[in-house]
């Protein structure tokens, strides 16, 4: 093959990705099936899953779902998993991919509404610890009853609504102009410094708001999808899931909160951007002119856009429908109602969230790995192995571990089936079963803030189109949650090994 040619297909692969990065992908490739064939499939079904969280971590160099793609198609073609453990890793989890396909969706209609009302809260609050409490808060609160994806997304649609409004005007365009974002060559100088400064005051918003979607999505049956599972197993209602969790859940929620507060105030791990005065004057500026030229059309369009957030909000709370669903019949009402009507109008609004459920597929795909190959087996036998007054405690720190490696939903379910075999069977009591049940929860739940990848929320949030304009990566997410996952993780092992 003539070097032209050779160097046209390599530059096409992968496309801007560094050199090194290309190489490392190659590397991978070439290694698996000769660790495979040399030191065994459990050695290479871990390797395989440092690898694709490697392909997380440098999220911004290259999205995840190119290389984490081709890792996850050897997987299957080397016999690491197959294409029938694949089918139903994502079957099983069919209700999130129906709800990042419709809810998001459904959210990037509401975002003039979005934009108005935080808009005003932004502006008429000054302090930045207030502000931070207040989205962490809001965020808990709402997870508890929705769920984590759709709260983020409303966030994210906020941060990228702020970012989107100074961006332009800091570019030297009108707020109806049309404008490319996600470069700063625009800028002019004058500004730079302010934009630095306006990005780490939106990161720590969106850490702090993500962090509020895991406080408050472990409390609830509807919080978090393995919720649901473990309450099945265990028989128990939202009322009775709620209490049982209780005396672990509202300890960590108020460490959670006061946390929030100090890096605030001691402004540590990245935290304390304050919101530049040029900039909140930018964002005064353009509510003052959105109020002005609002038209009765613009108005009527906001008023459509609140009750579809109240009938969204009433569904989700009464359960009518899955998620997805009630995400698609926003999207209609909205789309109905505002005369929006043209399909490449509707096309934009899925843009956001159909990347990231193809990655989430290949995340299953990996997940298929880790269950075909039983990685997580000794662990599991270890702790179940260990004295009864032991086992809560190890249980809680074994999810923790294994849902930041992986997927919180798979190891609950994991751990969850594997717990409900020992009752059937007499092995334990019914009182230790629920406890080893809370146990498992908080687990999968509170520890995993730890990395991305460990809950959805935060993997959708750290390859959101947010994340690159603020410069978001998997490792300043890593610095960011630090914090957090000892300060609420502690807490959390505290309430499972002694207050229980």
């Amino acid at each position: 093959m003539p070097r032209a040619t050779a160097n046209a297909y390599w530059d096409n692969f992968l496309g801007n990705a560094p050199e090194w990065y290309k190489t490392t992908i190659i590397a991978f490739l070439v290694l698996n099936p000769l660790l495979l064939a040399t030191v065994g499939p459990f050695v290479t079904g871990w390797v395989l899953v440092i690898e694709f969280i490697f392909t997380l971590a440098l999220a911004l160099r290259c999205y995840p779902l190119q290389p984490g793609g081709l890792l996850a198609i050897e997987a299957v073609l080397i016999g690491m998993t197959s294409a029938e453990t694949v089918r139903l890793e994502v079957f099983g989890a069919f209700p999130v991919i129906l709800l990042l396909i419709f809810m998001v969706a459904g959210i990037y209609f509401m975002k003039e509404l979005l934009l108005f009302t935080f808009t005003k809260i932004l502006l008429g609050i000054r302090s930045k610890i207030a502000i931070s409490l207040l989205f962490s808060a809001v965020a808990a609160f709402l997870s508890a009853f929705l769920d984590a994806l759709t709260v983020t997304a409303v966030i994210i649609s906020v941060a990228v609504g702020f970012y989107s409004v100074y961006h332009k005007v800091a570019s030297g365009k009108g707020y109806r102009d049309e404008h490319e974002h996600g470069g700063d060559e625009s800028i002019g100088d004058h500004h730079r410094t302010d934009l630095e400064q306006f990005r780490g005051f939106l990161r720590s918003l969106l850490m702090h708001g993500a962090v509020g979607t895991a406080l408050g999505g472990v409390c609830t049956t509807v919080g978090e999808p393995q919720n649901l599972l473990i309450a099945g197993r265990a028989g128990w209602d939202f009322v009775e899931f709620f209490m049982r969790m209780a005396p672990v859940t509202m300890p960590v929620l108020v460490v959670g909160l006061v946390t929030c507060m100090l890096l605030e105030k001691f402004k540590f791990f990245g935290y304390g951007d304050q919101l530049p005065e040029p900039v909140r004057e930018i964002l005064n500026d353009y509510a003052i002119a959105e109020a002005e030229e609002r038209t009765n059309r613009d108005r009527a369009r906001l008023v459509i856009q609140a009750i579809a957030a109240l009938c969204l909000v009433f569904a989700l709370a009464f359960h009518v429908a899955e998620v997805g669903l009630i995400g698609l019949m926003v999207i209609v009402l909205q789309t109905a109602f505002n005369g929006i009507i043209d399909e490449h109008q509707i096309g934009h609004a899925f843009e956001e969230a159909l990347p990231f459920t193809a990655l989430l597929v290949v995340f299953f795909a990996i997940v298929g790995v880790i269950h075909d190959q039983h990685l997580f087996s000794p662990v599991i036998d270890y702790v179940l192995s260990l004295p009864l007054d032991m086992q809560p405690g190890m249980f809680y720190v074994a999810n923790g571990v294994l849902s930041a490696i992986s997927d919180n939903v798979f190891v609950a379910t994991v751990y969850i089936n594997e717990v409900k075999a020992a009752l059937d069977q007499g092995v334990i009591t019914r009182e230790h079963f629920d406890e080893l049940a809370v146990a498992i929860n908080t687990g999968t739940n509170i520890p995993s803030v730890a990395t991305p990848n460990g809950q959805a929320a935060f993997l959708f949030l750290l390859t959101s189109s947010i994340a690159p304009l603020v410069r978001l990566s998997y490792g300043r997410m890593v610095i960011m949650a630090m914090p957090y996952t000892i300060t609420m993780g502690i807490m959390g092992f505290i309430g499972v090994h002694y207050i229980l």
